[in-house]
């Protein structure tokens, strides 16, 4: 378990962004000052500042294990 502060792929930061985005809504304050209300854009803002970092997890990749072919094959 390591903890990122750099994302790897765009759609990280966008998970990122809305779980924190959820912890403003909820209640939490927000980390940096800002001129928006809106809870997305102070969580983009708070990323952008460096102020947001998450877990990254190694979890290994199991390959589900199948008996014969794996995808059936119709003929017409």
């Amino acid at each position: 378990m390591t903890i990122e502060t750099s994302f790897d792929s765009n759609y990280r930061k966008v998970l990122v962004a809305a779980r924190r985005a959820r912890q403003l809504q909820s209640g939490s304050h927000a980390l940096i000052n800002t001129q928006s209300t809106k809870a997305c854009r102070i969580a983009q803002d708070e990323i952008e500042a460096g102020k947001i970092s998450y877990v990254k997890t190694e979890v290994a990749v199991v390959k589900p294990l199948v008996e014969g072919p794996a995808i059936p094959i119709l003929l017409s």
